[in-house]
């Protein structure tokens, strides 16, 4: 097991905690880079949604994951980016702009959604966030002269400086670029206080709370937060499909990103990515493996939602990490082979619940 020895204070602020870090990381950036020209243009297209997605996620993890906050409408801040991108985009606006707008927008409605946060809790604020999605979509459904109704509405390819990002590799880029810094600011958010605070409220809210901590500003500051992510990765997906319409902002959304970051693992910014993948990877496993299947099992109506709650309730039963946190036990077993014992892991955990996973 590797054991670093801090002999100065950069060393608590650096990202990369040691040289495999740099080395590992360093070969997946350079993997994002050349990955136009080393992948076919379909798998390109799978990469984007997987950085899209992990957008997503990362809002919904800092959320849920980081803050304890529970919601089952992630996907109307996602719809609420991918209209006011579409819209501001389709009338001229600079994109830009029109990204930010997307950002900002959701933020406020993401304030909106907080309000219920600061009187109820668990169960009730996942209600309560199911009946804003529901609202949401009827709204875009309703309001034709803006959204064009079920109709939908076509989206404009991203114009930046004059340069068309509508292209698979161009875009990509975009994707790349927005996906990176939106996990370098997640990450020194989680390291700054207000990071800090909003651990302290997942773990004990009466603790935080006697610690001096203002709930209501940090649970309203979590949700704007989160939804701005969503409102980015919105305008993005919206981008992306260049053609949207309110029933890809429906429930069955909202469940696949709380899935995503459940699968991905709660409480780790890789997480998200993580849940992203298997969010991407998994219909077209569905897919494959129809064809080994009888034809009454592969053919039936339904089989992709029985198949992703099999996962699910595996997940929860023998894996409640997630991911990444079967990951760590796996690195954990090789580093300490043959001194691994059973339980190790789960005891460790138990005494650094805030420290669990990063």
């Amino acid at each position: 097991m590797r054991f670093i020895f801090k002999t100065s204070y950069d060393q608590d602020v650096r990202l990369a905690r040691h040289g495999g870090h740099v080395f590992w990381y360093g070969l997946l950036v350079a993997f994002l880079i050349v990955a136009p020209w080393a992948i076919d243009e379909y798998w390109l297209a799978q990469l984007t949604f997987v950085l899209i997605y992990g957008i997503v996620g990362l809002g919904l993890m800092l959320l849920a994951g980081f803050t304890g906050q529970f919601s089952i409408g992630h996907a109307a801040f996602l719809g609420a980016g991918a209209y006011t991108q579409g819209v501001l985009t389709n009338m001229g606006v600079p994109f830009p702009i029109a990204l930010l707008a997307a950002a900002a927008l959701s933020a406020a409605v993401g304030v909106v959604v907080a309000l219920p946060a600061l009187r109820v809790k668990g169960i009730y604020l996942g209600i309560a966030t199911l009946s804003f999605g529901f609202i949401v979509e009827e709204v875009f459904a309703r309001w034709e002269s803006v959204t064009g109704g079920n109709a939908g509405l076509h989206v404009k390819s991203p114009q930046l400086f004059g340069w068309s990002l509508g292209s698979g590799n161009g875009f990509y880029f975009l994707c790349l670029v927005v996906a990176v810094l939106s996990t370098l600011g997640i990450l020194n958010l989680l390291r700054s206080p207000t990071g800090r605070a909003f651990v302290a409220i997942r773990d004990s809210e009466i603790s935080a709370q006697s610690m001096g901590i203002h709930l209501a500003r940090y649970k309203t500051m979590s949700f704007a937060i989160s939804a701005a992510l969503a409102g980015l990765g919105g305008a993005l997906y919206a981008h992306k499909l260049s053609f949207i319409s309110p029933d890809q902002f429906n429930i069955l959304q909202s469940i696949d990103l709380l899935l995503m970051v459940v699968i991905g693992g709660l409480g780790s910014v890789h997480g998200a990515f993580l849940g992203a993948i298997f969010l991407i990877a998994m219909p077209q496993l569905i897919s494959m493996g129809k064809d080994w299947l009888p034809a009454v099992v592969g053919q039936a109506p339904g089989l992709q939602g029985l198949v992703y709650g099999l996962v699910l309730i595996a997940f929860v039963l023998f894996e409640p990490l997630g991911l990444y946190g079967r990951w760590l036990k796996i690195r954990t077993w090789l580093q300490l082979f043959p001194f691994y014992r059973k339980g190790l892991f789960k005891r460790q955990k138990s005494f650094t619940k805030s420290d669990r996973l990063r």
